[in-house]
């Protein structure tokens, strides 16, 4: 597909472009349930601790950001280190463009190379569009939270989606470096 959108490694100069659109999706929808836009100190920290291990990715067309997946530790016990929380935003007037389709297609190999084992993501219901991109992807649908966040004046279910990496006689290892294999995956 050349339709000029690439897709890369976010850089620290991108979080706050990435932070506007996890912000904008705050406070406009439900998809993101934060009630209140969240500070760029917590992000540009979340970014300083996690990005050597867990993948940040923006697309762009030009210089123009479209979206942003990124991943994060699920829990901070150690027998969860194999399994990532990931999510991902699109800007709206670039929705139906395979943005996410193309996010997704970078983040997922870069996460199966570093020896993670399950992904996670969180769906707020319903969110037809969201549920589509994360199936089409290879996620599934394995439980739901009933009533998990009140916004906007009604309780709201969120969905867990989940997706295997690797078969169960998989061995995990200990986990690569982003820049160890983002080389051999990413252009």
């Amino acid at each position: 597909m050349n339709d000029g959108v690439r897709v890369a490694r976010a850089a620290r100069d991108d979080v706050p472009k990435i932070l506007e659109l996890a912000n904008w999706a705050a406070l406009n929808t439900v998809a993101n349930l934060a009630t209140e836009p969240e500070l760029l100190t917590r992000w540009m920290s979340a970014w300083e601790e996690q990005e050597s291990h867990y993948p940040w990715l923006v697309a762009r067309r030009g210089e123009e950001l479209l979206g942003f997946a990124k991943a994060q530790p699920h829990k901070p016990r150690g027998a969860y280190a194999f399994t990532a929380d990931v999510s991902i935003y699109i800007r709206p007037d670039a929705h139906g463009q395979r943005v996410g389709t193309r996010l997704y297609a970078s983040l997922i190999p870069l996460l199966r190379a570093q020896g993670f084992m399950t992904l996670i993501a969180g769906i707020t219901s319903p969110n037809p569009a969201s549920e589509r991109l994360h199936a089409a992807a290879g996620f599934r649908l394995c439980g739901t939270f009933h009533r998990a966040g009140w916004k906007n004046g009604r309780w709201h279910d969120v969905g867990y989606w989940d997706m295997q990496l690797h078969d169960d006689a998989f061995v995990p290892r200990s986990l690569r470096r982003v820049d160890e294999v983002s080389r051999d995956i990413m252009p």
